[in-house]
């Protein structure tokens, strides 16, 4: 896949790991691209049925940026006749994602690494993780995260974290709905299990569908909400999956999803 980005589809879930430890794990072109890579593999696995995103060791999940290959001028540059940036395009391929992304918080996440975890669908982290975006301290602004971090943290909270750059401890995160367990070191495994698991047994049509309605839906009037979620509805009724999910129910027994 990449030297700096380990995939392997185990199961139902595929396990990516950004493999930088000597440099926190932080991201570059590489790093961004080999996750898109693993990210379509995931999709193109038939049983794959979640992709769980953390970072290898147990300090950093993602310390954002790597700053040093450019350290003698603007790390992140853009033509802006051609705002194709990595980061953006790695984003921008999370949203899209059919699966459930789930941010597996092994340690500190900062700038793009905080960035990361927003643009997954659910995170679980461990106590002593550490949560911010120190870029005013070099310069810079949380320019290109800040679309999903929007979506995710009040404005207020927000602002306050983005100008300040202070770091926020797990439970503070927690408080602020970026992550949605915490846990200490020793049982962040078994926590993240026992999320996939359920996530797992449930309908992968149903959660696809169900991803989609969410991100169609995010900029819409309550109104125009309402009228495409009515029209989604019957179309999930019709499809295997659901059919299936009624008639486990009314035989007492679990679905045997196909995901169709």
């Amino acid at each position: 896949m990449s030297e700096a980005v380990l995939a392997e589809a185990q199961g139902a879930v595929y396990r990516i790991s950004i493999d930088r430890p000597e440099r926190r794990n932080s991201i570059n072109e590489e790093v961004c691209a080999g996750i898109e890579r693993a990210i379509s593999a995931a999709e193109d696995n038939g049983e794959t049925r979640a992709i769980v995103i953390t970072g290898t060791g147990d300090q950093v999940f993602c310390a954002g940026g790597d700053l040093k290959p450019s350290a003698d001028g603007a790390p992140f540059t853009m033509n802006p006749a051609d705002p194709r940036h990595y980061v953006v395009k790695l984003f921008k391929r999370m949203q899209q994602c059919r699966l459930p992304i789930i941010a597996r918080i092994n340690g500190d996440a900062l700038a793009g690494g905080l960035g990361l975890v927003c643009a997954c669908d659910l995170a679980v982290a461990v106590d002593t993780a550490r949560f911010g975006v120190p870029e005013t301290r070099v310069g810079l602004f949380p320019m290109m995260i800040l679309p999903f971090m929007l979506r995710l943290i009040p404005r207020r909270r927000l602002m306050e974290m983005c100008i300040t750059a202070e770091l926020y401890t797990a439970t503070e995160a927690h408080a602020l709905g970026i992550v949605n367990h915490v846990v200490p070191a020793a049982e962040l495994d078994a926590k993240l299990e026992k999320l996939v698991k359920t996530i797992t047994e449930r309908s992968p049509t149903a959660i696809r569908i169900g991803k989609q309605a969410f991100r169609a839906i995010e900029d819409m009037t309550i109104d125009q909400a309402f009228e495409f979620t009515q029209l989604m509805l019957p179309v999930m009724a019709m499809s295997r999956d659901a059919k299936e999910g009624f008639a486990a129910f009314n035989e007492r027994r679990k679905p045997d999803w196909t995901g169709e």
